[in-house]
Protein backbone atom coordinates (compact mmCIF):
# COMPACT_ATOMS: atom_id res chain seq x y z
CA UNK A 1 0.00 0.00 0.00
CA UNK A 2 0.92 3.63 -0.37
CA UNK A 3 0.31 5.21 3.02
CA UNK A 4 0.22 8.83 4.14
CA UNK A 5 1.51 9.36 7.69
CA UNK A 6 0.71 12.82 9.03
CA UNK A 7 3.11 13.88 11.74
CA UNK A 8 5.50 11.32 10.27
CA UNK A 9 8.60 13.19 11.46
CA UNK A 10 7.47 13.15 15.08
CA UNK A 11 8.13 10.67 17.87
CA UNK A 12 5.42 8.10 17.14
CA UNK A 13 5.27 8.92 13.44
CA UNK A 14 8.94 8.25 12.72
CA UNK A 15 8.76 4.86 14.44
CA UNK A 16 5.63 3.99 12.45
CA UNK A 17 7.20 5.03 9.16
CA UNK A 18 10.17 2.75 9.83
CA UNK A 19 7.82 -0.14 10.55
CA UNK A 20 5.76 0.50 7.41
CA UNK A 21 8.87 0.66 5.23
CA UNK A 22 10.11 -2.57 6.77
CA UNK A 23 6.79 -4.20 5.86
CA UNK A 24 7.21 -3.18 2.21
CA UNK A 25 4.80 -0.23 2.05
CA UNK A 26 5.39 3.06 0.25
CA UNK A 27 5.16 6.04 2.60
CA UNK A 28 4.35 9.71 2.18
CA UNK A 29 5.22 11.84 5.24
CA UNK A 30 3.26 15.01 5.95
CA UNK A 31 4.72 17.30 8.62
CA UNK A 32 4.88 21.04 9.09
CA UNK A 33 8.06 20.92 11.22
CA UNK A 34 6.64 23.61 13.52
CA UNK A 35 8.50 25.10 16.48
CA UNK A 36 6.53 23.46 19.33
CA UNK A 37 9.93 21.91 20.00
CA UNK A 38 13.21 22.19 18.10
CA UNK A 39 12.46 21.25 14.45
CA UNK A 40 15.96 19.81 14.17
CA UNK A 41 14.80 16.95 16.40
CA UNK A 42 12.21 16.00 13.77
CA UNK A 43 14.78 16.24 10.99
CA UNK A 44 17.00 13.90 13.01
CA UNK A 45 14.05 11.52 13.48
CA UNK A 46 13.67 11.03 9.73
CA UNK A 47 17.33 11.21 8.75
CA UNK A 48 17.60 7.43 8.53
CA UNK A 49 14.76 7.02 6.02
CA UNK A 50 14.25 10.43 4.38
CA UNK A 51 15.59 9.15 1.06
CA UNK A 52 13.08 6.27 1.09
CA UNK A 53 9.90 8.34 1.53
CA UNK A 54 8.22 11.40 0.06
CA UNK A 55 8.38 14.22 2.63
CA UNK A 56 5.78 16.99 2.28
CA UNK A 57 6.08 20.18 4.34
CA UNK A 58 2.37 20.93 4.78
CA UNK A 59 0.34 22.66 7.50
CA UNK A 60 -2.98 20.84 7.89
CA UNK A 61 -4.72 24.14 8.65
CA UNK A 62 -4.08 25.22 5.06
CA UNK A 63 -6.83 23.47 3.13
CA UNK A 64 -5.49 24.40 -0.31
CA UNK A 65 -2.11 22.90 0.55
CA UNK A 66 -3.75 19.70 1.78
CA UNK A 67 -5.86 19.39 -1.37
CA UNK A 68 -2.81 20.04 -3.54
CA UNK A 69 -0.89 17.28 -1.77
CA UNK A 70 -3.69 14.79 -2.42
CA UNK A 71 -3.77 15.75 -6.10
CA UNK A 72 -0.03 15.03 -6.33
CA UNK A 73 0.20 11.96 -4.13
CA UNK A 74 -2.27 9.11 -4.59
CA UNK A 75 -2.50 7.16 -1.32
CA UNK A 76 -4.47 4.10 -0.27
CA UNK A 77 -4.61 4.76 3.47
CA UNK A 78 -3.92 7.50 6.01
CA UNK A 79 -2.54 7.38 9.53
CA UNK A 80 -3.36 10.76 11.06
CA UNK A 81 -0.89 11.39 13.89
CA UNK A 82 -0.28 15.11 13.34
CA UNK A 83 -1.66 17.33 16.08
CA UNK A 84 -0.84 20.11 18.46
CA UNK A 85 -0.15 18.05 21.56
CA UNK A 86 -0.02 18.74 25.28
CA UNK A 87 -2.65 19.56 27.85
CA UNK A 88 -1.13 22.65 29.47
CA UNK A 89 -0.15 24.45 26.24
CA UNK A 90 -3.69 23.90 24.93
CA UNK A 91 -5.05 26.00 27.81
CA UNK A 92 -2.77 28.86 26.75
CA UNK A 93 -3.55 28.58 23.02
CA UNK A 94 -6.99 26.96 22.62
CA UNK A 95 -7.66 28.45 19.17
CA UNK A 96 -4.38 27.11 17.79
CA UNK A 97 -5.28 23.65 19.08
CA UNK A 98 -8.79 23.83 17.65
CA UNK A 99 -7.58 25.05 14.27
CA UNK A 100 -4.88 22.37 14.01
CA UNK A 101 -6.58 19.37 15.59
CA UNK A 102 -10.18 19.88 14.49
CA UNK A 103 -10.07 22.00 11.32
CA UNK A 104 -6.89 20.20 10.25
CA UNK A 105 -8.58 16.83 10.70
CA UNK A 106 -11.61 18.07 8.77
CA UNK A 107 -9.38 19.22 5.90
CA UNK A 108 -7.73 15.80 5.83
CA UNK A 109 -11.03 13.90 5.91
CA UNK A 110 -12.40 16.05 3.09
CA UNK A 111 -9.34 15.37 0.96
CA UNK A 112 -9.59 11.64 1.75
CA UNK A 113 -13.26 11.63 0.77
CA UNK A 114 -12.61 13.47 -2.47
CA UNK A 115 -9.85 11.08 -3.55
CA UNK A 116 -11.50 7.83 -2.45
CA UNK A 117 -9.19 6.87 0.42
CA UNK A 118 -10.78 3.81 2.01
CA UNK A 119 -8.90 3.44 5.32
CA UNK A 120 -8.23 6.20 7.84
CA UNK A 121 -6.49 5.61 11.19
CA UNK A 122 -6.90 8.46 13.67
CA UNK A 123 -4.61 8.96 16.65
CA UNK A 124 -6.82 9.97 19.56
CA UNK A 125 -5.83 10.24 23.20
CA UNK A 126 -6.57 9.07 26.72
CA UNK A 127 -7.30 12.77 27.39
CA UNK A 128 -10.83 12.25 26.03
CA UNK A 129 -11.73 10.44 29.28
CA UNK A 130 -11.35 13.59 31.38
CA UNK A 131 -11.83 12.95 35.10
CA UNK A 132 -13.77 9.74 34.58
CA UNK A 133 -14.23 7.94 37.88
CA UNK A 134 -14.80 4.58 36.16
CA UNK A 135 -11.48 2.76 35.86
CA UNK A 136 -9.97 1.26 33.90
CA UNK A 137 -11.23 3.45 31.06
CA UNK A 138 -13.37 1.56 28.56
CA UNK A 139 -14.29 2.51 25.00
CA UNK A 140 -17.93 1.88 25.96
CA UNK A 141 -18.00 4.75 28.47
CA UNK A 142 -20.29 7.69 27.71
CA UNK A 143 -18.00 10.73 27.68
CA UNK A 144 -19.52 14.02 28.69
CA UNK A 145 -16.59 16.22 29.79
CA UNK A 146 -12.92 16.69 28.98
CA UNK A 147 -10.54 18.68 31.18
CA UNK A 148 -8.53 20.56 28.55
CA UNK A 149 -8.91 22.08 25.09
CA UNK A 150 -6.53 19.37 23.87
CA UNK A 151 -8.86 16.62 25.12
CA UNK A 152 -11.83 18.42 23.58
CA UNK A 153 -10.12 18.61 20.18
CA UNK A 154 -9.40 14.88 20.28
CA UNK A 155 -13.01 13.92 21.06
CA UNK A 156 -14.04 16.38 18.34
CA UNK A 157 -11.74 14.62 15.90
CA UNK A 158 -13.29 11.27 16.80
CA UNK A 159 -16.77 12.59 16.09
CA UNK A 160 -15.71 14.01 12.74
CA UNK A 161 -14.18 10.65 11.84
CA UNK A 162 -17.33 8.77 12.81
CA UNK A 163 -19.45 11.17 10.73
CA UNK A 164 -17.30 10.77 7.62
CA UNK A 165 -17.27 7.02 8.07
CA UNK A 166 -21.07 6.99 8.21
CA UNK A 167 -21.63 9.34 5.29
CA UNK A 168 -18.97 8.11 2.89
CA UNK A 169 -18.37 4.44 3.85
CA UNK A 170 -14.81 5.25 4.88
CA UNK A 171 -13.29 2.68 7.23
CA UNK A 172 -11.99 4.60 10.24
CA UNK A 173 -10.20 3.26 13.30
CA UNK A 174 -9.64 5.69 16.18
CA UNK A 175 -6.84 4.69 18.53
CA UNK A 176 -6.77 6.24 21.98
CA UNK A 177 -3.07 6.33 22.89
CA UNK A 178 -2.12 6.30 26.56
CA UNK A 179 1.03 8.35 27.38
CA UNK A 180 3.56 6.96 24.94
CA UNK A 181 7.28 6.87 25.80
CA UNK A 182 10.47 5.40 24.41
CA UNK A 183 13.40 6.45 22.18
CA UNK A 184 12.76 9.81 20.44
CA UNK A 185 10.01 10.77 22.90
CA UNK A 186 9.13 14.47 22.68
CA UNK A 187 11.35 16.55 24.98
CA UNK A 188 8.38 18.22 26.71
CA UNK A 189 6.90 14.97 28.04
CA UNK A 190 7.47 13.97 31.65
CA UNK A 191 9.77 10.97 31.26
CA UNK A 192 12.06 12.78 28.83
CA UNK A 193 11.98 16.07 30.71
CA UNK A 194 12.64 14.44 34.09
CA UNK A 195 15.44 12.29 32.71
CA UNK A 196 17.14 15.28 31.09
CA UNK A 197 16.93 17.44 34.21
CA UNK A 198 17.93 14.74 36.68
CA UNK A 199 20.90 13.80 34.51
CA UNK A 200 21.96 17.48 34.34
CA UNK A 201 21.50 18.01 38.09
CA UNK A 202 18.66 20.46 37.49
CA UNK A 203 15.44 20.56 39.55
CA UNK A 204 12.27 18.97 38.17
CA UNK A 205 8.79 20.44 38.58
CA UNK A 206 6.34 18.12 40.31
CA UNK A 207 2.77 19.36 40.12
CA UNK A 208 0.63 18.20 43.04
CA UNK A 209 1.57 15.72 45.74
CA UNK A 210 2.84 13.06 43.34
CA UNK A 211 -0.24 10.86 43.60
CA UNK A 212 -1.46 11.35 40.02
CA UNK A 213 -1.30 8.12 38.03
CA UNK A 214 -0.52 7.40 34.40
CA UNK A 215 -0.71 4.37 32.16
CA UNK A 216 2.62 4.64 30.31
CA UNK A 217 2.82 2.79 26.99
CA UNK A 218 6.08 1.80 25.32
CA UNK A 219 6.50 2.89 21.71
CA UNK A 220 6.94 -0.64 20.33
CA UNK A 221 3.57 -1.67 21.78
CA UNK A 222 1.85 1.40 20.31
CA UNK A 223 3.33 0.61 16.89
CA UNK A 224 2.16 -3.01 17.11
CA UNK A 225 -1.40 -1.90 17.87
CA UNK A 226 -1.35 0.74 15.14
CA UNK A 227 -0.13 -1.72 12.52
CA UNK A 228 -2.91 -4.12 13.53
CA UNK A 229 -5.48 -1.42 12.71
CA UNK A 230 -4.61 -1.77 9.01
CA UNK A 231 -6.12 -5.25 9.00
CA UNK A 232 -9.21 -4.51 11.09
CA UNK A 233 -12.41 -5.49 9.25
CA UNK A 234 -15.07 -4.98 11.92
CA UNK A 235 -17.51 -2.02 11.99
CA UNK A 236 -16.71 0.77 9.55
CA UNK A 237 -15.97 3.06 12.52
CA UNK A 238 -14.47 1.76 15.73
CA UNK A 239 -12.45 2.95 18.72
CA UNK A 240 -9.70 1.17 20.64
CA UNK A 241 -7.61 1.95 23.71
CA UNK A 242 -3.89 1.32 23.29
CA UNK A 243 -2.24 1.33 26.72
CA UNK A 244 -0.34 -1.02 29.00
CA UNK A 245 -3.22 -1.65 31.45
CA UNK A 246 -0.90 -0.65 34.31
CA UNK A 247 -0.50 2.59 36.24
CA UNK A 248 2.24 4.24 38.25
CA UNK A 249 2.09 7.23 40.56
CA UNK A 250 4.13 10.30 39.63
CA UNK A 251 6.30 10.08 42.74
CA UNK A 252 7.13 6.44 41.94
CA UNK A 253 7.95 7.37 38.33
CA UNK A 254 10.45 9.94 39.61
CA UNK A 255 12.04 7.28 41.83
CA UNK A 256 12.25 4.86 38.89
CA UNK A 257 13.97 7.50 36.74
CA UNK A 258 16.40 8.28 39.57
CA UNK A 259 17.33 4.61 39.72
CA UNK A 260 17.75 4.34 35.95
CA UNK A 261 19.82 7.53 35.66
CA UNK A 262 21.80 6.86 38.84
CA UNK A 263 21.21 10.33 40.28
CA UNK A 264 18.88 11.82 42.86
CA UNK A 265 16.22 14.28 41.73
CA UNK A 266 15.91 17.80 43.05
CA UNK A 267 12.15 18.22 43.24
CA UNK A 268 10.41 21.59 42.95
CA UNK A 269 6.89 20.93 44.29
CA UNK A 270 4.17 23.06 42.73
CA UNK A 271 0.36 23.22 42.92
CA UNK A 272 -1.72 20.96 40.71
CA UNK A 273 -2.21 22.32 37.21
CA UNK A 274 -5.62 22.98 35.62
CA UNK A 275 -6.38 20.44 32.90
CA UNK A 276 -4.23 17.64 34.31
CA UNK A 277 -6.05 14.33 34.66
CA UNK A 278 -5.81 12.65 38.07
CA UNK A 279 -5.43 9.24 36.48
CA UNK A 280 -5.25 7.41 33.15
CA UNK A 281 -5.78 3.67 33.04
CA UNK A 282 -6.61 1.71 29.89
CA UNK A 283 -8.96 -1.22 29.59
CA UNK A 284 -7.34 -2.95 26.61
CA UNK A 285 -9.53 -6.05 26.49
CA UNK A 286 -11.30 -4.89 23.30
CA UNK A 287 -8.01 -4.21 21.50
CA UNK A 288 -6.63 -7.57 22.64
CA UNK A 289 -9.67 -9.40 21.30
CA UNK A 290 -10.29 -7.57 18.03
CA UNK A 291 -6.88 -6.21 17.03
CA UNK A 292 -4.65 -8.86 18.54
CA UNK A 293 -3.02 -6.05 20.51
CA UNK A 294 -0.44 -7.52 22.85
CA UNK A 295 1.68 -5.04 24.84
CA UNK A 296 4.82 -6.73 26.13
CA UNK A 297 7.01 -3.96 27.56
CA UNK A 298 6.26 -3.02 31.16
CA UNK A 299 7.63 0.25 32.54
CA UNK A 300 10.34 -1.51 34.56
CA UNK A 301 11.78 -2.72 31.23
CA UNK A 302 10.91 0.18 28.95
CA UNK A 303 12.18 2.99 31.18
CA UNK A 304 15.80 1.73 31.28
CA UNK A 305 15.66 1.37 27.49
CA UNK A 306 14.58 4.99 27.18
CA UNK A 307 17.30 6.20 29.56
CA UNK A 308 19.91 4.20 27.64
CA UNK A 309 18.76 5.87 24.40
CA UNK A 310 18.80 9.29 26.08
CA UNK A 311 22.34 8.88 27.38
CA UNK A 312 23.60 7.71 23.98
CA UNK A 313 21.89 10.67 22.29
CA UNK A 314 23.82 13.22 24.32
CA UNK A 315 26.58 15.13 22.53
CA UNK A 316 30.09 13.97 23.39
CA UNK A 317 31.35 17.50 23.94
CA UNK A 318 29.36 20.70 23.80
CA UNK A 319 26.44 21.38 21.51
CA UNK A 320 22.80 20.52 21.97
CA UNK A 321 21.50 16.98 22.42
CA UNK A 322 19.41 15.55 19.64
Amino acid sequence: MRILVTGGAGFIGSHLVEKLLGAGHEVVVLDDFNDFYDPQIKHANIAGFAKDVTVCHVDLRENDSVRSLFRREKVDAIVHLAARAGVRPSIQSPRLYYDTNVIGTLNLLEAARATGVERFIFASSSSVYGASKTVPFSEEQHLIQTLSPYGATKIGGEFLCSTYSHLYQMRVVALRYFTVYGPRQRPDLAIHQFTRRIHAGQPIDQFGDGSTQRDYTYIDDIIQGTMAAFDYDGPMFDIFNLGENQTIQLKDLVLAIENAVGKKAKVNRLPEQPGDMPRTYADISKARKLLGYNPTTVLSEGLPRFVEWFLHSQPKSGGRPV
